[in-house]
């Protein structure tokens, strides 16, 4: 297990890069910690891989440094990294059992059988394979294939990290919880430092203990889940995070009220004060979970029209127009709403206020 490092790291695909624009990976500088459980999470083309391939040593920055507790890896390639790698797609050994491929990178280091035999016992137990250890891995299911490539990386106590690369794409959606499970729970017992990489915020939010977003070669928000679904840094990790994502609406402040358009909203006095002398690229953004609609004018609420009510089941969306812009709420499934009008209300403990693309906060107001 390691500490790992990224010390001023950046990186261009092109010989000599001019600008910010030309990098793939844009300046990072971050510090993530012995045993912890880390996802990479961010659209295609975000940079996700190419920060895996150079913490796994595929590939060498083109400035700064990587260190494992403490030690710089930058230029050492995968094999002397001391890590372990599960990838999109299984990489087994089909004619092997699933026993031989468990202890397959044991035996590669010189373990000896009886300790082999011991550890792949461990880890077939932990991973529910116990039962499947003698049979050949070319007849066993996907998410089988998928838990003995895990396991090829568990079996190893001293690996300085495990990386993961989009591992359940190929997993059926029925499956995957359980295996997002089993991950939280391997991760529990044996605490090894795992960073896993992925689009799917659903796999990130319930697999680590901080998730990592990137947007365009950059981290812009490192946080729990719930950091980052109440509170996030940046315009981009309100709309990736949660389903549906942030609403966003243009505006002006004026003493306690927001004003979008013809309308506004009652803002408490520390949001007020935050945006009080800005006079552009201001937006006040709201979840879609707290954004209150009401069949009937309650107090501080605004008249909009509905769009339309989408019945997802166990909830609705409701998506309504206020003053030329679309909202979007996540209301209770007995919810009432009229098909034309109703007034909707922003709780004024989850307003947030973001400027030029970024949350305003104390700190950034100071």
């Amino acid at each position: 297990m390691a500490r790992i490092t990224l010390d001023k790291v950046a990186h261009s695909y092109i010989a000599n890069p001019q600008d910010e624009t030309d990098y793939a990976l844009r300046l990072i500088d971050n510090i993530w910690d012995d045993g912890g459980a880390y996802a990479l999470l961010g659209p295609s083309g975000c940079g996700k891989t190419t920060l895996l391939n150079i913490i796994s040593g595929l590939l060498a920055p083109s400035d700064g440094r990587v260190l494992f507790d403490g030690k710089d890896v930058t230029n050492l390639p995968p094999e002397k990294r001391n890590i372990a790698q599960v990838f999109q797609f299984p990489v087994l050994y089909d004619t092997m059992t699933v026993f031989d491929n468990l202890a397959f990178p044991l035996k590669n280091r010189g373990f000896s059988k009886e300790d082999a035999k011991k550890r792949v016992l461990e880890v077939a137990d932990i991973l529910d394979l116990t039962d499947s250890l003698y049979k050949k891995a070319a007849g066993l299911s996907a998410d089988a294939k998928q838990k003995i490539s895990l396991g090829r990386g568990l079996v190893r106590r001293d690996v300085a990290a495990i990386l993961f690369d989009e591992p359940l794409t190929v997993i059926d959606p029925h499956l995957k919880w359980q295996l997002r499970c089993k991950l939280k729970e391997v991760h529990e017992q044996l605490k090894l430092t795992l960073l896993y990489v992925t689009h799917d915020q659903v796999e990130a939010l319930t697999f680590a203990d901080k998730v990592i977003v990137m947007y365009e070669g950059a981290i812009v928000q490192i946080g729990t889940p719930q950091e980052l679904f109440e509170n996030p840094s940046h315009k981009f990790v309100g709309y990736f995070i949660g389903s549906p994502g942030m609403n966003f609406l243009p505006c002006k402040i004026d003493g306690n009220r927001a004003f979008i358009n013809g309308s506004s909203i009652q803002i408490d006095d520390r949001t007020a004060k935050l945006g009080e002398n800005i006079k552009d690229n201001l937006e006040i953004g709201i979840r879609p979970l707290y954004l209150e609609v009401h069949a009937e004018q309650v107090e501080n609420s605004i008249p909009v029209a509905v769009k339309s009510i989408e019945d997802q089941g166990s909830y609705k969306i409701a998506t309504v127009r206020l003053s030329g812009n679309l909202l979007r709420a996540r209301l209770h499934e007995k919810s009432v709403i009229p098909s034309e009008q109703a007034w909707v209300r922003f709780p004024e403990d989850w307003i947030r206020l973001f400027h030029n693309d970024k949350l305003l906060t104390l700190q950034s107001n100071d």
